[in-house]
């Protein structure tokens, strides 16, 4: 009777610890980190299609997106930073409230334009280093099965060909970019981000729907602070594959890699 009983509290323990578990991861996930999985080649070649992080939901405090809480204000900012240029941010699309994931390069007050592809910030061009090509296969990638886009002409598992170089913002931070042709967004106008706003844009310059269109014709537009959710500064896991289960097109190289 004795042993019934302990064997019935260490289950009834067992069962508690196990809630209790469940109850921090929730309460952890919710307040500090939500998870995201990168459906798209947007930000290629820093982020790749099946590419899953943890976005750190306290970088820049409490926005309308990120608090938890429906006491917490509208707007504003409460114990976080401000966002950086050249930070990998998670936000909301002002007007399809679908969640994007791109590079912020453009501050409250920056005018920001592309002339011949290359980022100018308030009439400075963003430098670009030239590091040859960016090389990956043309087939479906992810469970979208989308195809990405080359510079060449190319068949269905052949090498599909992007120029690669690398991009100074002007607080010195560096990271790759992509350059696939001559598109529409190599040339815009000058764009002066209103106060309270945010300028992003996708690495892969040319396979990006950013800022640099308005959102009347499909765009993103200037992101408010408030639609920001969060900051990813690491990939914890990436599968090439349309299954997470198939642990062969599982990319070990990219497990728990810092973010630039």
């Amino acid at each position: 009777m004795a042993q019934a009983q302990k064997n019935e509290d260490s289950i009834g323990e067992l069962i508690k610890t196990v809630v209790y578990a469940l109850l921090i991861a929730g309460v952890v996930r919710t307040l500090f980190f939500q998870p995201f999985w990168i459906p798209s080649g947007s930000m290629k070649n820093t982020l790749l299609i099946g590419d899953f992080m943890f976005v750190n939901k306290m970088a820049y405090g409490y926005s309308r997106h990120s608090c938890p809480f429906s006491i917490c204000p509208f707007s504003g900012r409460i114990l976080g930073s401000e966002p950086e240029r050249g930070d990998i941010v998670v936000f909301k699309h002002p007007v399809t409230q679908v969640d994007f994931i791109k590079r912020l390069v453009g501050l409250p007050g920056d005018r920001v334009q592309m002339k011949d592809g290359i980022l100018h910030i308030n009439g400075t061009a963003a430098p670009q280093k030239d590091m040859g090509k960016y090389v990956e296969v043309y087939e479906k990638q992810g469970p979208k099965q989308n195809l990405p886009a080359c510079s060449n002409s190319v068949g269905f598992g052949a090498d599909c060909i992007k120029d690669l170089a690398v991009e100074t913002l002007p607080n010195g931070v560096e990271h790759d970019v992509l350059n696939v042709r001559e598109a529409s967004g190599d040339n815009t106008p000058a764009y002066t981000v209103p106060e309270g706003n945010y300028f992003f844009m996708g690495d892969n310059r040319d396979n990006s729907t950013d800022s640099r269109w308005p959102r009347n014709s499909g765009g993103v537009g200037f992101v408010p602070f408030e639609n920001l959710i969060g900051r990813a500064d690491r990939v914890i896991f990436s599968s090439a594959g349309d299954r997470i289960l198939y642990f062969w097109t599982w990319r070990r190289d990219r497990f728990f890699k810092a973010l630039n």
